[in-house]
């Protein structure tokens, strides 16, 4: 009886297993920041394909219409739609929170993936730069947390992903103001899940190394060289490799993993 009860067992976890590598995220509704291209375009992309319904929060409504265009005709019948508040505008960006609330009931899980980077050197550096890149890559964040955060406590608990950056860890030689905001994301992820832990509300990060995105793409390619360069795995990732760790991260699978900064960057700290 023993031995038939632990094979029942095994058969029914490989068959739950199973249902949910297909469907991680299903019933749940997600709100994605920078999410019509690519990172955040394809964690969309993924949280879609696994059962989630989305909210792309994107820079223009230009760049909204393209991506939901984009994805409809990928799978029409994907839930997806887009807004396009400006994110350094506290006001703004709560009303867009509060408006996927009121569509869809709930909201799940927060993705903050919206960002700039530069690489301007010091001696260049002008105090307006500075401000735009912490303005967007750290006030932003906690624009779109306040609210979604009140929300998830309300209904019980969710999921707060963060998009940090591998030189969050180790810097970079030039664009001071790109790693001190990342830096600053970590701060906010490890102790906002200290805090919100006791809601039932989890607070990861992501830190992408190297990747194909249209950020990299901007960066002096001597820059782009020299980091590729100590990629032990000896390649740049692909926007959807890095999109696999926001899906976990919001999935089930995570549910007791918070106040971590997953690395995603093929073992480069250089």
């Amino acid at each position: 009886m023993i031995l038939c009860y632990t094979i029942n067992v095994a058969v029914a976890g490989s068959d739950r297993a199973g249902k949910e590598g297909r469907f991680m995220l299903k019933g749940k509704v997600a709100v994605v920041t920078g999410g019509t291209r690519g990172i955040g375009f394809e964690v969309v992309r993924k949280y879609l394909a696994n059962g989630a319904k989305v909210v792309l929060f994107g820079s223009r409504q230009e760049s909204v219409d393209k991506a939901l265009k984009q994805l409809k005709e990928e799978n029409a019948e994907w839930e997806v739609e887009g807004k396009f508040p400006k994110l350094t505008d506290a006001a703004e960006v709560e009303k867009a929170i509060l408006e996927v609330k009121d569509k869809f009931g709930k909201i799940d899980i927060l993705v903050n993936n919206a960002g700039i980077s530069q690489s301007t050197p010091l001696y260049d550096y002008k105090a307006e730069e500075f401000d735009k890149v912490i303005d967007l890559n750290v006030k932003a964040v906690f624009y779109a947390i306040l609210p979604a955060a009140k929300i998830m406590k309300e209904q019980g608990g969710g999921c707060i992903i963060n998009t940090s950056s591998m030189v969050s860890i180790s810097g970079q030689p030039a664009g001071v103001g790109y790693p001190a905001s990342k830096f600053a994301v970590n701060g906010l992820t490890i102790s906002l899940a200290r805090e919100l832990g006791r809601d039932n509300i989890r607070v990861n990060a992501v830190a992408p190394g190297v990747t194909k995105t249209d950020m990299v793409a901007a960066l002096p390619e001597q820059v782009v060289q020299r980091i590729s360069a100590g990629i032990p795995i000896g390649r740049p990732g692909e926007p959807e490799e890095v999109a696999d760790a926001f899906l976990y991260l919001a999935s089930d699978m995570a549910s007791y993993v918070t106040g971590e900064i997953l690395s995603v960057d093929g073992a480069s700290k250089a």
